[in-house]
């Protein structure tokens, strides 16, 4: 008697755990956004950039080959507004180039902690038109501000940074982890709503600096930015936002 009492308790206690306890988060999938990081990582490998195939060669023969890959598929703002259909492409293949190792990981790493939940958001279909449609922009706003540069534009940046105005509008209080250097890199937690505009703050200030020669098109990401906010003010201004989500994204010293 006493056994099958306990017998019970136990069995009525375990389903009382399994009703009260919260069921997992179910993931959804991303699929445009590992696969823009999986085309991205794949086209940069077989590039020039990558400096591992063989096909050309090594030393100058290399960089000359680079810069030859760079100019072809770049933007090359001083003739992005010729008559040239060509020309008129290159923001859209400029989107799939990267210039260097730490270029595309840092890139790759903003694309894949922010991409997966916008586009789980937006839509597939909606997400992919608005990476492209944006990131595209952003390279046409460079290039207009910086109309005589003769440097290539290539990389993600613009797009990347469309995502991430778009992920503060959408999650403003997803927990995000930052690692700061002037606090010796400790892993901070803060809200979307303070480190994306602090971030954009550092591009501000960088932009400000920054020459029409090579290195960082910070006004590219401001572009990008500011389009990827409004959009999606613009489409879900009107729906609730997801106010609250337990989500970890590592912020820190690389910028898309």
């Amino acid at each position: 008697m006493i056994r099958n009492w306990s017998t019970t308790a136990r069995r009525t206690a375990a389903a009382v755990r399994r009703l009260v306890r919260p069921a997992p988060a179910r993931r959804r999938a991303a699929p445009v956004t590992y696969t823009l990081i999986t085309l991205c990582c794949l086209l940069f490998l077989l590039s020039p950039a990558a400096g591992l195939n063989p096909v050309y060669g090594t030393g100058e023969e290399l960089l000359a080959a680079q810069r030859a890959y760079f100019r072809r598929w770049g933007v090359i703002p001083a003739e992005l507004f010729e008559d040239s259909p060509g020309s008129a492409l290159t923001p859209a293949t400029a989107l799939f180039v990267h210039g260097s190792w730490v270029h595309l990981l840092g890139n790759m790493l903003f694309l894949y902690v922010f991409g997966a939940m916008t586009e789980q958001r937006m839509g597939r279909l909606q997400f992919a038109l608005f990476y492209l449609g944006c990131g595209y922009l952003a390279l046409v706003g460079y290039a207009g501000a910086n109309a005589h540069s003769q440097e290539s534009l290539v990389g993600a940046s613009g797009a990347i940074s469309a995502v991430l105005g778009a992920f503060l509008f959408l999650f403003p209080r997803a927990r995000v982890t930052s690692l700061l250097p002037f606090l010796f890199f400790l892993p901070l937690r803060f809200p979307a709503w303070v480190v994306l505009p602090f971030w954009v703050a550092l591009q501000w200030m960088a932009a400000g600096r920054a020459g029409d020669g090579p290195g960082v098109a910070y006004l590219a990401h401001l572009v990008g930015f500011g389009l990827g906010f409004a959009f999606a003010w613009v489409r879900f201004g009107r729906t609730t936002r997801v106010k609250g989500v337990p989500v970890a994204a590592p912020e820190g010293e690389n910028q898309p």
